[in-house]
């Protein structure tokens, strides 16, 4: 079973942070760049939910729904990779598609990185600090 704990946790405390910033923080950076991780999370989880398919992108609902979004994203990659992590075991008993039990993993760690480096940006921690 993938334990998909840390990308959840960063998920949700990157997500509260935005939510807690003032306008004026968000308007410096904070809201594009959290807009941008949630997009690059829900592109992920479009290409684990359906490859081939060409993502759509999360439209920009303003600086206020930046947090809101980033944790819908963040939860959506977060049951595609359950989801993939699952499949991938039950393709694994047949020998089939040995791969796709790694890959949910190595997908994993990239997000938390993603997520985790997002959070020490510059736009993030300046705007944390005001």
């Amino acid at each position: 079973m993938l334990d998909v704990t840390p990308l959840q946790t960063a998920v949700d405390a990157l997500a509260d942070r935005l939510r807690a910033l003032p306008q004026s923080a968000l308007r410096r950076g904070a809201a594009a760049e959290g807009l941008a991780l949630a997009r690059e999370l829900a592109a992920r989880a479009q290409l684990i939910e359906r490859p081939g398919e060409p993502p759509r992108e999360i439209p920009d609902a303003g600086i206020f729904a930046v947090g809101d979004q980033l944790a819908v994203a963040g939860h959506d990659l977060v049951e595609a990779l359950r989801s993939a992590a699952a499949g991938g075991a039950a393709a694994g008993a047949a020998g089939a598609e040995a791969d796709v039990k790694a890959a949910p993993a190595e997908e994993l760690a990239e997000a938390v990185r993603r997520v985790r480096e997002a959070a020490q940006s510059e736009a993030m921690t300046r705007s944390a600090r005001m």
